[in-house]
């Protein structure tokens, strides 16, 4: 255990001090919070909350002419229409972490899809806060944090959670969270989905009326797909407005503020799980009643262009309530008495998603948008056994394979990706004509590069530590204390450095750092900056017997990549019966990655058919070509 031993050994050189000085700061901070955020007064509204699942700004009331969302266009004409709102990642619990918590999951650790995150002492769900207040808060019924939810959060929690069952005259926040339009109702059977319609006459969409989009295959099965996400939308819609009908039902219409809003983008292929606009773009409809029209950003039936986050609902929320905003929340109100001027950029990030790593970090602004995959050796599409199931995208593998995908669509299949993309969203609204290497737009780039990094190091960007590599240094403590130790912070710009230079000199010095975490980057990244072998060949081989284990994985990818299959499978082999399940889990995902290194390595493999940790058998399962 290293890492354990760094961590104590970093508090006990002299990080104790400035770590009880923060713990000093924030518990009175939390104090003078306490004594702040009494009832407000004046009226306060009520607050609803109807979200969904899995859909991007495809509705009436942005435009788009397939949709048949008669409520929701009502909703938006009584209300505020947000034309630039963002989750900051492209998949439900990371998304679902932050909309709670107030921070972003890398700050976390909910940033991977799923982990099983401890939350620090500062940080709880923002309704807590309300019900300090004396709200009646109620969700029904999805969670999905990526973390055990703390007691203190709601009243109620359950498919039979409601409004109705506060007090007379007590003030509500209530959620509800409509699944029907999942990426998983896509792909049912015929006859289920047709039953699913029936109640509202049946099929509407014209297949042939559809517009696909650049990065999809044009074929009746794809535009079967598409066909179904706008379906389910319209059968949300009516849900949705079931649920204003109560609202109605109940004279509370005119004491409540009401939130539509969607988890993140269309739960199809380049939409989830990535972090482009068709990922992190969401429709985002705010309804003012009459006594609470001063709050709205715009004249209501109208439409607000600011850029918001995800990360910025939960200061609004309490802003909205009059409610101080407590110092741990990274994001700004953008509504109410503490709403700030607009931000100039929104953030997203991509990491693990289900069994497969990955890490990309983005910044955007009204007009341009910026990636950075830090591992852009891997493929844009790599293979996830949930995401596999939807019939467009096996459609579109089977006409890569067959070598009859042509133009953009393939380029998403292709086996490595570019370090950095670049887009002009006026010029090139889906994303597929990349600037980074154009020099006309130099400072652009450089612009967002800066960002991005401020950002990063701002929030104290975990994902620059391996998974398996911060459940080794944070054992059972909240990942969030580590990420604000001194410790970390002293590091991060160093691994950052590592993750990012192409400075060779500088990288080959790096690899004598006394962290583990500058020293995987190193490992990683040396026949991506070096190129020739000679030159870092014994740094190479230095690192492959490196006392961390994420060290070693990450010099037996690069071995891999090298094609030097021996020597990476000789460095694997003992890893995957780590005593650390992420660390086998990682082994054998980069065993998975290699077909060479899968026969040398079948029967280690086959060890581990007897985990029960889910994603590691996925890997297994495919690796070994079983069916799930």
């Amino acid at each position: 255990m290293e890492h354990a031993k760094d961590y104590r050994a970093n508090a006990a050189a002299g990080v104790g001090r400035g770590t009880w000085l923060a713990w000093f700061m924030v518990l009175a901070a939390m104090l003078a919070y306490s004594v702040a955020s009494g009832a407000a007064a004046g009226p306060r509204p009520n607050v609803l909350w109807i979200t969904c699942e899995d859909i991007g700004p495809h509705l009436g009331c942005y435009g788009d002419p397939l949709a048949r969302t008669p409520n929701l266009d009502r909703l938006a004409q009584e209300g505020v229409r947000f034309v630039n709102a963002f989750t900051v990642t492209g998949v439900c619990a990371p998304s679902r972490s932050c909309l709670i918590t107030f921070v972003y999951p890398a700050s976390l650790v909910t940033h991977h899809m799923r982990f099983p995150a401890v939350l620090p002492a500062v940080v709880t769900g923002f309704p807590a806060y309300l019900r300090r207040a004396g709200y009646y808060c109620t969700n029904n019924v999805k969670e999905d944090y990526n973390f055990r939810t703390p007691n203190d959060v709601w009243d109620e929690s359950s498919r039979q959670a409601h409004w109705r069952h506060r007090r007379p005259g007590q003030p509500f926040f209530s959620v509800f969270n409509l699944t029907v339009t999942h990426e998983s109702q896509i792909r049912q059977p015929e006859a289920n989905f047709l039953k699913l319609l029936h109640s509202l006459g049946g099929p509407s969409v014209d297949l042939q009326q559809l517009s696909v989009p650049p990065y999809h295959a044009d074929t009746s099965l794809v535009r079967r797909d598409w066909a179904r996400y706008y379906e389910l939308i319209r059968v949300m819609d009516h849900q949705a407005g079931q649920i204003l009908q109560q609202l109605a039902e109940d004279g509370l219409a005119e004491d409540t503020i009401v939130f539509f809003f969607s988890d993140h983008g269309a739960g199809l292929w380049r939409c989830k799980r990535w972090i482009y606009d068709s990922s992190l773009r969401v429709p985002l409809i705010i309804r003012f009643p009459q006594r609470f029209a001063h709050l709205a950003p715009a004249k209501l039936g109208d439409m607000c262009d600011r850029l918001v986050s995800f990360v910025d609902f939960a200061p609004t929320m309490l802003s909205l309530c009059g409610l101080a905003i407590p110092p741990a929340m990274q994001g700004q109100a953008f509504l109410g008495k503490h709403a700030t001027v607009p931000r100039r950029y929104v953030s997203g990030a991509r990491d693990r998603m289900d069994e497969r790593y990955d890490m990309v970090r983005g910044v955007r602004d009204q007009r341009f948008h910026y990636l950075r995959h830090f591992y852009p050796h891997r493929p844009y599409a790599q293979v996830i056994a949930y995401m596999e199931e939807m019939p467009s995208l096996q459609e579109m593998r089977r006409l890569y394979v067959a070598g009859k995908l042509r133009g953009t669509a393939a380029q998403f299949f292709a086996p490595h990706k570019p370090v950095e993309e670049l887009y002009d969203l006026q010029l090139d609204p889906h994303e597929v004509h990349n600037l980074a290497e154009d020099p006309q737009y130099r400072g652009v780039l450089e612009r967002f590069r800066a960002e991005m990094r401020r950002w990063m190091l701002e929030i104290g960007d975990l994902g620059l530590l391996p998974e398996a590599e911060i459940h080794l240094r944070c054992g059972q403590r909240p990942p969030w204390d580590y990420a604000h130790s001194h410790a970390y912070q002293e590091t991060l710009p160093r691994l950052y450095e590592a993750a990012t230079t192409n400075d060779a000199a500088r990288l080959l010095a790096l690899a004598q750092d006394p962290d583990s975490g500058v020293r995987y980057w190193v490992a990683m990244r040396l026949g991506e900056v070096l190129g020739d072998r000679k030159p870092y060949d014994a740094v190479l081989r230095q690192l492959s017997q490196d006392a961390s284990p994420m060290v070693r994985l990450g010099t037996a990818e690069t071995l891999a990549r090298l094609s030097d299959w021996n020597n990476a499978a000789a460095v694997l082999k003992p890893l995957l019966q780590h005593e650390q399940v992420w660390v086998r889990f990682h082994a054998a995902y980069l065993v998975d990655s290699f077909p060479p290194l899968r026969q040398r390595l079948a029967e280690d493999l086959r060890r581990l058919q007897s985990e029960t940790h889910e994603y590691t058998l996925r890997i297994v399962r495919h690796a070994l070509g079983e069916k799930r």
